[in-house]
């Protein structure tokens, strides 16, 4: 299924080769299946609603549902199983986490919680590990440059992760589980209204002894012990309705991770991470075709190391303020957007500077017509820090035919450097420049529906150009400082199919890439030319049991390409049976081939592994 590495050019011509296959074979697929209906989904790729026939960006959605069905132990586990998605673990679920989009850095990726921005700005790259899976209602995962939309860090495209929102009905849930390693989980919410308030809460536990995080090849940092974590989490949401067409709204969201990491090989070493958001918003009708909506936000990233060699800290706040007007045009859909972003770092590291401003004008102007579809974005940041820095995007999508669809968009992105870049004692260079990105990309849809019958088959190419790269450079002094002396270019395909039918379902996606370093054309650290995943699904009565393969070609963990991470396949399997009163019993079972692999090196990842539990939803 996975290619030996070859050069970008062979990475082309396989995949122009596989969309030619990919979409000559779809009819006769369709011919051959009898598939049920695909309800359209909605999206916010335009920081404002979008219908699946209005998307010209390349967009997925993960609903509660899913992440319920999926099992996942972590955010970044879940994200794993989904096209133009990688990750690295250093150990378990709740060790340091990140996910390369499209083959982009760890740190250019934008996070988003409830639209407020929750990364570290001292590491320049956000927590997913401290991200609570038990209060999410949905993901939607954009790809591609977005600092058009939403400013610095949106190279490779952004998570964006919404919490419950309250309901008009009275609602409540729970569930619990238990699995190996001594894992236990617990989470309960509730929601409903009071006259024209919506309220709803949620809390949740996750306790682990989990296993050891590091393997031999750490040397000094190798110590054979478990790494166990836990976590508690809680979300609010609330919105009161005090006029038609005008709501007051406020959300939060609090989560304290405790991991056990390995750096002394005796004393018991931990991080403490403490992610937290709150937002209030003010959405008002002002006339037909005029919603504005205000507000002001927090986002923070607290982190605390213990260990024998000392402790350390670090907490980033991201206050956010935001004013954004949604306007009906005679021709189209006009967003326009003023916002302020104010850094601030804490640390016991002695930076010289610990604050930094942003101020941002943002407009996106949407067209539909005659089967054609547009989205115009330009966006002005401007730092005390960096300066100014103007990005856009242009995007197309035409409907030449009821069951074709092509898109193409072009778009621009860049990266600041972060914090420690800047500022640490020592190991900085105040004098570095934001890293910046070029992209452009099209795409090709072909979907078919005939009563109970359909299947989506979708194939996405990509060239992203990103220069400025910050890496640490040796003098012959052994003086390591960062340096603006790298440029990489990213670019794929992502092939794509889903379908159902009867009681059956399927998802599949295959990325194939090439993210090189330009100078040296070698692969970036940690990814791969070819990864992917299949999911089915089917139904048995009240039973839904599902089966996955998650697979990766191999990578390289250092930027020379002398380290080699071998390729990886895992197979998982996934049970639930809804039984009555909202009941459902679940079962997951990871890795059952008890494959070895690694995601970085010198840490482990879980052999196999069984997870089951309840869920309760009231009817």
């Amino acid at each position: 299924m996975f290619l030996s590495r070859d050069s970008g050019r062979r990475v082309w011509r396989l995949a122009v080769a596989s969309c030619t296959v990919f979409f000559v074979a779809a009819p006769a697929l369709a011919q051959r299946s009898e598939l049920a209906q695909v309800a359209p989904v909605f999206v916010t790729a335009a920081r404002s609603p979008q219908s699946v026939e209005q998307l010209v960006a390349d967009v997925t959605i993960v609903d509660a549902d899913e992440i319920a069905r999926s099992g996942a132990q972590s955010l970044a586990e879940l994200l794993q199983r989904h096209a133009g998605l990688e990750i690295v673990m250093n150990g378990g679920p709740a060790s340091t986490s990140g996910v390369f989009i499209r083959g982009a850095n760890r740190n250019q990726t934008l996070l988003l919680v409830d639209g407020m921005r929750v990364s570290s700005a001292s590491v320049g790259a956000p927590s997913l590990e401290a991200v609570p899976l038990d209060q999410i209602d949905r993901i939607e995962i954009l790809r591609g440059p977005a600092s058009s939309l939403y400013g610095a860090d949106a190279i490779g495209g952004v998570i964006q992760v919404f919490t419950r929102r309250p309901g008009d009905a009275l609602r409540a849930g729970a569930n619990a589980g238990y699995g190996t390693y001594d894992t236990r989980t617990g989470a309960a919410h509730v929601g409903g209204a009071i006259g024209a308030l919506r309220l709803t809460l949620g809390a949740g536990g996750r306790r682990s002894d989990g296993f050891n995080a590091t393997t031999q090849e750490a040397a000094f940092f190798f110590n054979p012990d478990r790494d166990g974590y836990r976590s508690d989490d809680a979300s609010a949401n609330a919105t009161l309705t005090f006029a038609p067409g005008h709501e007051l709204s406020f959300n939060a969201l609090r989560n304290r991770l405790v991991a056990q990491i390995d750096v002394d090989p005796v004393f018991d070493d931990r991080t403490r991470t403490t992610l937290s958001t709150w937002q209030v918003q003010s959405r008002n009708a002002l006339r037909d075709g005029w919603t504005s909506r205000v507000s002001i936000g927090e986002g923070t990233d607290d982190s605390t190391s213990i260990g024998g060699f000392g402790n350390a800290f670090f907490s980033t706040r991201q206050r956010q303020y935001a004013w954004q007007n949604d306007l009906v045009l005679p021709r189209g859909a006009l967003t326009l957007a003023v916002e302020r972003r104010e850094e601030s770092v804490e640390q016991d590291a002695g930076f010289a500077v610990t604050r930094r401003n942003t101020n941002a004008v943002t407009g996106v102007w949407q067209l539909q017509h005659e089967g054609h579809a547009l989205q115009a974005n330009l966006r002005h940041d401007r730092s005390d820090q960096y300066g100014g820095r103007t990005t856009g995007a242009f995007a197309w999508g035409w409907q030449f035919a009821p069951e074709w669809r092509v898109v193409a968009s072009y778009g621009t992105a860049f990266k600041p450097p972060s914090f420690n870049d800047l500022y640490f004692p020592g190991f900085s260079n105040p004098g570095l420049r934001p890293e910046t990105a070029r992209n452009v990309e099209a795409g090709l849809h072909w979907t078919r529906r005939s009563g109970d019958r359909s299947i989506e088959l979708r194939a996405v190419a990509w060239h992203n150009r990103v220069r400025d790269l910050i890496v640490f450079q040796c003098d012959a002094d052994f003086a390591c400082l960062p340096q603006n002396v790298a440029d990489a270019t990213l670019e794929g395909v992502t092939l794509g199919a889903t379908a159902a039918w009867g009681q059956s379902t399927l998802r599949a996606s295959l990325d194939l890439q090439s993210p090189e370093d330009d100078a040296s054309g070698a692969l970036l650290p940690r990814r791969a030319r070819q990864h992917g995943a299949v999911a089915l699904l089917q139904r048995v009565g009240p039973v839904d049991l599902g089966v996955e393969l998650v697979a990766s070609s191999h990578r390289f963990d250092d930027a020379a390409n002398l380290r080699r991470l071998a390729g990886y396949a895992l197979v998982n399997l996934t049970a639930q049976w809804v039984l009555a009163h909202g009941v459902t019993l679940f079962a997951r079972a990871d890795n059952v081939l008890d494959r070895g692999y690694a995601l970085a090196y010198g840490f482990a990842t879980p052999g196999a592994q069984v997870f089951a539990g309840m869920r309760w939803q009231m009817p």
